[in-house]
């Protein structure tokens, strides 16, 4: 598995984890439930996971390109 293949798996897998907790804790708050102060906090490491890999894959695609036309003037 390459590196792009494996950050876009990874990226995937912990939205769903991320999805997870946020309906937790708002099924927590549903039910009436007052949940811990640290709980409101556990969304916020793959959030900042989630970001890292996100504008890495968006960036992806421009570099592809400063690559290929860094690659193509140095061939001629």
């Amino acid at each position: 598995m390459n590196w792009n293949k494996w950050i876009r798996q990874t990226h995937r897998w912990v939205s769903v984890v991320f999805v997870a907790i946020v309906v937790a804790l708002f099924a927590a708050l549903g039910l009436g439930q007052e949940p811990a102060e640290w709980l409101y906090l556990m969304p916020l490491l793959p959030l900042a996971f989630l970001a890292v890999t996100g504008v890495y894959m968006f960036v992806l695609p421009y570099t592809a390109g400063w690559r290929s036309e860094r690659h193509i003037a140095g061939t001629e």
